[in-house]
């Protein structure tokens, strides 16, 4: 039998060897997705936003507010139009993220300690540059507010200490844990290479069933008594291999060469990420197991393996989606790999809630391989 075994598994690698296309789908898919991911969030955070300011005061205060925004860290002028029309285009054509208009009056008003109001316009059709500018607008609005503020009060008589006491108010200390440069990479360039990885092993999985019962070699194989059992469990064992030895250029990429942040140690990540690939088979065999052909097998599992890593809550909390749609989500291993990777990975959540999740995504591949085997004992 282990004989047997042994050359079902021979036979496996040779076949999935010979399948040029699958080779370089599980060979190069997930290692060009990490460099090229990697090269996309390479600059990390997003700087010299592209900012047009329209200066219809042209005052002395008025150019110390554009100097202000010139000295901005995140801010980059880029243009500087006569009207707010032409900044209106500008933002409209891509040109340019934040707008700032100040108004005719403005150094009037500053002078004589009086509010006054700036616009400042974002262009929200990208939510990255969005969510940015409008933190680097913020920050040059206090800074001029406080500057401002602390002006009037020393017009007024106030000492320079009280003044800026009185301006300073709560001191509220900022400080991300576990990623403290707001780093784009480390959030998202691992993930989003893993998710590639994981699409790849579909593919290779959904071909473990109808990859045999569409050939001829389906009933040579039976003829030499072969027991069904025997010859899935033996192809099964090769792909989980293959899928690990493709995951481990990846892992050693992103936090040899990258230098993504690792906080578990790398032997547990692997036998999380082992449970994962098991589960991720199951799902491939599952659609294998009733498809009627390769090309609709190959088809069922993509419309399982695209969607996952949205419905994951990986870039988007599965809590803010709507309650409804929550058991679909934690039916998926997905969301459980995903969301281990984010705890585990970057934040050493410890072995209890590692177990946790990795149980679930056991149960969900015994499921899935219990229904497989319902599906191939009728074959």
């Amino acid at each position: 039998m282990l004989r047997q075994s042994l050359a079902i598994m021979g036979r496996e690698v040779r076949y999935l060897w010979r399948d040029r296309g699958l080779r370089h789908i599980l060979l190069l898919g997930s290692l060009v997705g990490i460099l090229l991911f990697w090269g996309i969030y390479s600059a990390q955070v997003l700087k010299e936003i592209p900012t047009a300011v329209v200066d219809l005061d042209r005052t002395k205060q008025s150019r110390e507010l554009v100097d202000g925004i010139r000295n901005a860290e995140y801010l980059k002028i880029v243009a500087v139009p006569e009207s707010f029309q032409a900044m209106e285009e500008m933002i409209k054509k891509g040109r340019a993220v934040v707008g700032v208009v100040i108004q005719e009056d403005y150094g009037k008003k500053v002078s004589l300690h009086r509010q006054v109001r700036v616009l400042m316009v974002v262009d929200g059709s990208n939510i990255i540059y969005a969510t940015n500018a409008s933190t680097a607008i913020l920050t040059v609005t206090r800074t001029i507010g406080a500057r401002a503020g602390i002006a009037a009060l020393l017009a007024r008589g106030v000492p320079l200490s009280q003044a800026e006491d009185a301006y300073r108010g709560v001191d509220i200390e900022e400080e991300p844990w576990f990623n403290p440069t707001l780093n784009y990479a480390y959030f998202l360039v691992l993930a989003l290479a893993l998710n590639i990885w994981q699409q790849c092993c579909t593919l290779t999985a959904c071909m473990n069933v109808i990859g045999e019962t569409g050939l001829d070699s389906w009933r040579q194989i039976r003829a030499a008594g072969v027991s069904k059992l025997q010859l899935f469990l033996s192809k099964s064992l090769v792909h989980i291999i293959v899928f690990m030895i493709t995951v481990l250029p990846v892992y050693l990429l992103a936090f040899q060469v990258f230098k993504l942040p690792l906080r578990c140690g790398f032997p547990a990540l692997l036998l999380f990420t082992l449970v994962f690939a098991v589960a991720v088979h199951s799902i491939g065999t599952l659609m294998s197991s009733f498809a009627r052909s390769a090309v609709d097998s190959s088809r069922f599992g993509m419309l399982v393996a695209l969607p996952s890593f949205v419905l994951s809550g990986y870039t988007w909390p599965v809590e803010a989606m709507p309650r409804w749609l929550h058991p679909v989500v934690k039916a998926f291993p997905h969301t459980w790999f995903f969301q281990g990777i984010n705890c585990f990975a970057f934040k050493n959540a410890g072995w209890g809630m590692m177990t946790q999740y990795m149980l679930i995504m056991a149960a969900i591949a015994a499921c899935c391989y219990a229904l497989a085997a319902l599906f191939i004992s009728r074959s």
